[in-house]
């Protein structure tokens, strides 16, 4: 997972990139949880937001990623949220499988 913050350590990108590599295709529950994680977090950004964050997916290569818009400061709080509650749920599959499963990347984020 890469994560996008910004100095405030407030999310505005989140990346899924590959595969985890627990067990083979189609049976790593690694790999499940930490996808279920990612599409949840989406889709509460989705319903929950004024305006949609930008989406995207390539399924064969296990990514996803997800750019929240130009946020409202309170707007911006709320989507923090969720996507906070979604880096706490990866954080427990890295702690409970290993780091060699589940990698967190932390980058700076610097708008456009």
């Amino acid at each position: 997972m890469n994560l996008w913050l910004d100095d405030n350590q407030q999310i505005h990108k989140f990346e899924l990139c590959g595969h985890a590599g627990y067990a083979e295709y189609g049976l790593d529950i690694v790999c499940a949880a930490v996808s279920a994680l990612g599409i949840s977090a989406v889709n509460g950004l989705e319903f929950y937001l004024p305006c949609k964050p930008e989406i995207e997916v390539d399924d064969p290569q296990g990514f996803l990623s997800c750019t929240l818009p130009e946020l409202e400061p309170g707007t911006l709080e709320h989507a923090q949220w969720i996507l906070g509650t979604m880096v706490l749920g990866v954080e427990g599959i890295r702690q409970s499988y290993g780091e060699q499963y589940v990698k967190i990347n932390r980058r700076r984020w610097t708008p456009c």
